[in-house]
């Protein structure tokens, strides 16, 4: 009797992971996307008590780095434990040079490899192989999936074959396109592998462990006579793995009935022309064949699974005698070279052969960019011309240098009977995870195959999502995204008129819209074009209003539940009954953790989503007039560049349009152009309660509110309300309004909770959008009209003040509410018109840069912060790289006005100025004052004197720049520490902004070292066992360094002093800020826009301090360091604790380890707050 299949609904990370955690004893961790959740699965399970082929659970331990993970899988290795990693992209390369140690050494393991882009002209992190194929000289073995099932099956085969050879093992899949794809897939089980284990061979890899009780030596040195013939002696362990692969395909493909191959082919016996690729554009490949082959040709495919070693007897053998071209498609890019690599190993492999086909090559999906199957079909099409175009690229448009193959007229080709439906939805709103359950619930409950992919912008929460969901009676192949969707689903009305959602929709089609419109209202806000193919293609429109539901029922702006419960009912895909019993089990299953309170709220949400109205469409609209052109005052930078790019239309952009990036360079200020407005709330000032304190322009995570100060000029046109300035005294007489951009406010309400009022009455409450729409009008018109004020108070001075200055960081794509953003925002008001910035690679260079996105701006006179990003791991020496070349520059500037001041010819004029500069290079104020002297000077010599010509050259050195390192606690505290301890070290002027979330916030909420105990995040699944390091503390050793911690919620004062210290201190300093994020899960009603008054709370109860650590002090026979806050209210701390989900769900899973950690971690906060109190009592008196 055979054995029943199993299916589950899964993606490619969770198959691996599979796999993998059966083969595993221990697993050497750290985060990375797209790989991170691999690890986090391998992590849960164990916390769980899953047991492995071995009986035992995998041991899991996160390291500092991905170099940290590399050499604790080598140690863990050699001491005879299976060991395995899961990575990507730059943190495979990190891994590197261990690779070579572990391949050299023989050691049996598999690395599995989420294929990612590597970092070039700019940051990507979707996928492509460009971080494999930078591996393929390490010795590693690399085996390659092109599916959900395809992970399944063979992640194993790289762990049997590695246990026999010994050669260790790449598997790696297309990042997203397939790591993050879910599928419905055949489950393979341990009792199923168990019996392939070779048990000798395990045996033997367990008797090489180094221990004492034999003890040998490894890794040691070599000398010229005898390390080349050394290192050959390997060569029969890599001659052998094809044959050791090949055997364990078959033994799974005789498990699974799904027949595997190092190099598998499809299509027709006969064949002519093949394509041979890896990865999951295979998938999308076998619709393109099979099109082809019905309609008469003879076409073929090899998937390449066995890429290394790379078996020339196998490929040969996969293709038919009958083919006479072939082209070979490469996921990767090398400059310069004569090809991609897998083209060379095919060219390679014909070399010299009889009747050698015509081979060309070509690039395909980089950085995930989709490849369909009429995008295949091209290949062949060009494989069929006289003169087949080799080096070709697929998929754009090059009008440069002419690469790419013609993009031709999309076909539906994913099989007959497939469903599809788009879900357009706004980042954090629950779309996306509402999706994922959607899918399992449909593959968990119906015979129905399926899948689901997501796709994103670069932005946060806030930012743009679009789900892809697919199901039907056959298997589904389609590897890219939805063009001709069944059923459309816009959660977020201001789409209509930015994305076109109903782009592919097809005939008797279904349109489902979340917003507060409703009938005649609906329609005429309708843009004509949607109405129009509403009614020329028969669609039948649906809408509720989510937004409204979501809040009576306490939801916030989380209409996923709402919007999934009308998809179920309106497609009624499966069962009403059987739809709305399986999402409240999965919601017990998502939410359970959060509270009860939750889960009952997302029950109603169920009921609720059967308020869903169908719209009449109007025959007439067949026939309405095209929308009424948007005119707009822009640069043709933004029109013809960002705002396609912007409306997810970059993939129609060609080549040629990146001319003004062509090193990846982008004009600042872009993000201001974007006015999405996708806040269903946004706050209205009421003048007559408002105290011009400017707290809510302190704290706003995106600008978005700002006071303005008006002249009676200025005024006298605003058709706004405005209050008689009231203070400072340079201001008096003057008007000043707190204005709103409700078009880029994301609606967090963090200004309204912290505005004060008059008598208990708010000055901002917050309001629907559409009612305050008029207000964008009087936005633009203080932007434009209103001239900054700055200059007329000292802005340095107290934090109300600060707001007057602009800010030179706006409309980031940081998440509603950020913690983090109000401290850069702050920085480019006090330092922005001479800001430096290096951004470690993260949150804050998500949302600080992110094509075509630029939040950085600059002001009337053209200043403004320079900002770029290196890596994740190295932000603090790029920084300091930048740090150095300023300096040598401005060493150059002196030197030549050094010369100069002994010049007859040079005016005394020019020598005054040229003296005052000297005097004053290292104060900001002073030097750009003698610069601007300076200059003029220069640029009227730079024509007869060569160093005049020179300075010229040199001028925007001449003031003094304040040079910002800003990264979060995943790169400060772990890994980007050692470069961190280095550049402080170092002595030089530099200023660290270090952004406390705790967590990886970038790759999903990894614990850090900055994590507290008792904290529950990825890789800490049972929450976290030891307590935070004190990263300030340990700066405050070396003496010399300025150390600050902050919190502006809790102290804005404070948190302004810290800064202007530490930008005045002419030394390194160091500032870490906390910041509240959407990864804590904050329980308090309004959630994320209460974060500053979380911070305020944290301050209050003692789970974070306020201090300031000033070594100017220490001159002047002072204590440097200064305790800010007050004594803690501990009565309040373990509130604190339950008031966020990372410490309350460890209490709902493991209640009674949870009150320990708990205890634990406010005995932590006593003990450091101790700490603190002891450090103001030391004596720093100079004595006699």
């Amino acid at each position: 009797m055979s054995k029943e299949k199993k299916f589950i609904t899964c993606d490619g990370n969770q198959a691996a992971a599979h796999v993998a955690y059966m083969f595993s004893e221990v697993a050497a961790i750290y985060p990375i996307t797209p790989s991170s959740p691999m690890a986090e699965h391998i992590d849960e399970w164990a916390a769980d008590g899953r047991k492995n082929l071995f009986g035992d659970t995998v041991s899991v331990q996160e390291m500092q780095s991905e170099g940290g993970a590399a050499g604790a899988v080598h140690g863990s290795l050699q001491a005879g434990a299976l060991t395995s990693t899961f990575t990507a992209s730059q943190g495979l390369l990190l891994m590197i040079p261990n690779m070579y140690k572990i391949a050299g050494e023989l050691l049996p393991c598999v690395f599995h490899v989420s294929a990612r882009t590597l970092a070039s002209h700019s940051l990507c992190i979707f996928g492509d192989h460009s971080d494999v194929m930078a591996c393929r000289q390490t010795g590693f073995a690399m085996l390659c999936e092109g599916s959900v099932q395809e992970v399944m099956d063979l992640s194993a085969v790289a762990h049997l074959a590695t246990i026999e050879s010994r050669v260790p093992f790449i598997n790696f899949f297309d990042g997203f396109r397939t790591s993050h794809e879910y599928q419905k897939i055949e489950e393979i089980s341990e009792e199923e592998l168990r019996p392939l284990v070779d048990q000798k061979a395990l045996a033997e890899f367990r008797s090489r462990a180094l221990s004492p009780e034999h003890p040998v030596a490894r890794g040691m040195a070599e000398n010229p006579e005898t390390f080349f013939a050394h290192r050959e002696i390997c060569n029969t362990y890599y001659d052998a793995i094809p044959g050791i692969v090949e055997k364990y395909m078959e033994a799974v493909s005789k498990i699974t009935g799904r027949e595997y191959k190092l190099f598998s082919y499809y299509g027709a016996e006969d064949a002519d022309r093949v394509i041979i690729l890896m990865g999951s554009a295979t998938e999308a490949a076998r619709e393109a064949i099979d099109y082809l082959n019905a309609n008469g040709q003879k076409v073929g495919m090899v998937s390449v699974h066995l890429y290394r070693p790379f078996s020339v007897e196998h490929l040969l053998a996969a293709i038919p005698e009958t083919v006479k071209r072939i082209a070979v498609l490469d996921r990767t890019k090398e400059p310069g070279a004569k090809g991609e690599p897998l083209y060379l190993d095919v060219r390679d492999a014909f070399y010299g052969k009889k009747n050698q086909p015509l081979i060309v090559g070509g690039r395909y999906g980089l950085g995930s960019c989709d490849t369909t199957p009429t995008m295949i079909i091209s290949v062949y099409d060009n494989l069929n011309l006289p003169e087949p175009k080799n080096h070709f690229t697929l998929g754009i448009v090059d009008d440069v240098t002419f690469t790419s193959l013609p993009l031709e007229e999309e076909k539906a080709l994913g099989g007959e009977g497939i469903f599809e439906a788009k879900f357009y939805g706004l980042g954090a709103d629950g779309t996306v995870g509402a999706n994922k359950n959607s899918i399992k619930i449909i593959g968990d409950n119906t015979q129905k195959y399926c899948q689901a992919y997501f796709s994103y912008d670069s932005k946060k929460s806030g930012g743009f999502t679009c789900s892809h969901l697919r199901f039907g009676d056959t298997p589904i192949r389609s590897t890219y995204q939805i063009k001709t969707p069944n059923f459309v689903a816009c959660h977020v009305q201001a789409y209509l008129h930015m994305y076109d959602v109903i782009r592919g929709l097809r005939k008797n089609g279904t349109f489902l819209l979340n917003t507060i419109w409703e009938g005649d209202e609906l329609a005429s806000n309708l843009p004509n074009h949607i109405k129009r193919y509403f009614a020329n293609n028969n669609i039948t429109v649906y809408y509720i209003n989510a937004t409204k539901i979501a809040q009576e029922i306490g939801l916030g702006n989380r209409t996923n539940t709402i919007l999934q419960s009308a998809f179920f009912r309106i497609t009624e895909v499966i069962p009403v009954d059987l739809a709305v019993e399986q999402m409240k089990k999965f919601i017990v299953k998502s939410y359970g953790k959060k509270g009860q309170d939750v889960v009952d709220k997302n029950f109603q949400a169920v009921e609720r989503g059967s308020e869903y109205k169908q719209l009449a469409v109007d025959p007439a609209w067949a026939n309405l007039p095209e929308d009424e052109e948007v005119k707009r005052d822009e640069p043709e930078y933004i029109s013809k560049l960002v705002r396609p790019i912007n409306a997810q239309n970059g993939d129609l952009l060609p080549v040629s349009a990146y001319k003004p990036s062509i090193d990846g360079t982008w004009e600042q200020g872009t993000a201001a152009y974007e006015k999405r407005g996708v806040a269903a709330f946004v706050p209205v000032w009421n003048a007559e309660n408002c105290i011009q304190c400017n707290k809510c322009a302190f704290c706003c995570p995106h600008a978005a509110i700002r006071p303005f100060v008006m002249t009676d000029d200025e005024a006298k046109d605003f058709k706004g309300n405005t209050l008689d300035m009231l203070a400072p005294k340079a201001m008096k007489g003057m008007h000043y309004v707190q204005q709103v951009d409700v078009l880029d406010c994301l609606g967090c309400g963090n200004c309204a909770d912290v505005c004060p009022g008059k008598k208990g009455e708010k000055a901002l409450t917050m309001v629907p959008l559409e009612g305050q729409l008029g207000e964008a009008e009087n936005w633009e018109y203080c932007v434009k009209k209103v001239t900054s004020k700055q200059d007329l108070v000292d802005i340095k001075s107290n934090p109300k003040n600060s707001q007057f200055a602009q800010p030179l960081f706006e409309f980031s794509g940081a998440c509603s509410g950020c913690g983090e953003t109000p401290y850069v925002k702050l920085i480019s008001q006090l330092f922005g018109d001479r800001e430096i910035v290096a951004n470690a690679t993260g949150c804050s260079s998500i949302y600080s840069g992110s094509i075509p996105s630029t939040p950085y701006c600059k002001n009337a006179k053209g200043q403004g912060p320079a900002w770029a990003n290196s890596l994740f791991e190295d932000f603090c020496e790029f920084g300091m790289g930048m740090t150095l070349a300023n300096k040598k520059m401005r060493n150059r500037i002196q030197s030549i006005l050094e010369e100069q001041l002994t010049c007859d010819k040079a005016s005394d004029e020019y020598k005054a100025a040229a003296k005052e500069w000297i005097e004053n290079r290292e104060d900001a104020e002073g030097s750009r004052a003698a610069g601007e002297k300076l200059i003029p000077m220069i640029e009227a010599k730079k024509g007869d004197c060569k160093k005049m010509e020179e300075l010229s050259s040199l001028e925007h050195y001449l003031t003094k720049r304040s040079q910002w390192i800003i990264g979060g606690d995943g790169a400060s505290y772990d890994i980007g520490y050692g470069g961190l301890d280095h550049v402080l070290a170092s002595g030089e002027d530099v200023n660290i902004l270090v952004l406390d979330t705790e967590v990886y916030s970038n790759t999903g909420g990894q614990a850090s070292k900055s994590t507290p105990i008792g904290a529950i995040a990825q890789f800490a699944a049972q929450g976290k066992r030891i307590t935070k390091k004190d990263l300030g503390l340990m700066q405050t050793t070396y003496g010399y360094v300025y150390v600050a911690q902050v919190a502006m919620g809790a102290d804005q004062a404070q948190c302004l002093k810290a800064f202007r210290e530490a930008e005045a201190y002419h030394g390194p300093s160091l500032v870490i800020a906390y910041a509240p994020c959407i990864n804590h899960g904050l329980k308090i009603k309004g959630g994320m826009g209460r974060s500053q008054a979380e911070e305020a709370r944290a301050v209050e109860c003692g789970y974070w301090h306020l201090w300031r650590f000033n070594p100017e002090l220490e001159n002047e026979g002072k204590n440097p360091f200064t305790l800010d806050s007050k004594e803690p209210d501990w009565s309040k701390f373990q509130d604190f604790l339950n008031g966020e989900v990372r410490y309350l769900s460890l209490k709902k899973a493991r209640p009674a380890e949870a009150q320990e950690l708990f205890d634990a971690a406010e005995a932590a906060a006593k003990r450091r707050y101790a700490t603190y109190i002891r450090k103001t009592k030391e004596d720093w008196s100079l004595g006699e």
